[in-house]
């Protein structure tokens, strides 16, 4: 059986107006993963996306919207908070653009599907790789490939994902 693999999902827009947090806040409470890229009109579908990011954001950062679309069903991926929190979720299909109000207003248009587990992960039991993922800072979606990412899949079988997120502060 193929390891499932790893990402690190900042959802930290690269607008300096959006709050630090809130797209994460709104991914949890709604289910969801993503990235960033406002675009003017909702694109009618994924080359659509990409060909619009790439007119208002250029080649680069159409190809990190591609490689969110692409990641396999089932990978892993990890967050973190305003306040470090981690949270490890599973992203499913498809890639979708969120055209609401609320996801506009965070930046967090481009998304997948995702089941987070209901509560942060301690500190202690995530793998050193993430840690260092989150360490080098940035706002990119990226895979994390040290072999001790595959330490995800117990930290997930710890834990009970089927339950709602249960955020202790409110949602922005």
């Amino acid at each position: 059986m193929r390891e499932s693999e790893v990402f690190r999902a900042p959802m930290r827009s690269r607008d300096d107006n959006v709050p630090v947090g809130v797209a994460v806040d709104r991914a949890l409470e709604h289910g969801v993963c993503g990235v960033g890229g406002r675009l003017d009109a909702p694109p009618a579908s994924l080359t659509d996306a990409l060909s619009q990011t790439d007119a208002a954001y250029g080649e680069r950062f159409a190809r990190r919207l591609e490689r969110f679309a692409d990641a396999p069903e089932g990978s892993f991926v990890w967050t973190r908070d305003v306040y470090e929190f981690l949270w490890l979720g599973r992203i499913g299909n498809p890639w979708s653009y969120d055209a609401a109000p609320g996801a506009w207003a965070v930046d967090l248009v481009h998304v997948r599907p995702c089941d987070w587990i209901p509560t942060p992960i301690p500190w202690g039991q995530a793998p050193s790789s993430v840690h260092a993922s989150f360490a080098r800072g940035g706002r990119n979606w990226q895979r994390i490939r040290a072999a001790d990412a595959q330490g995800t899949s117990g930290v997930w079988d710890r834990y009970e994902p089927d339950a709602p997120v249960q955020l202790t502060r409110a949602v922005g």
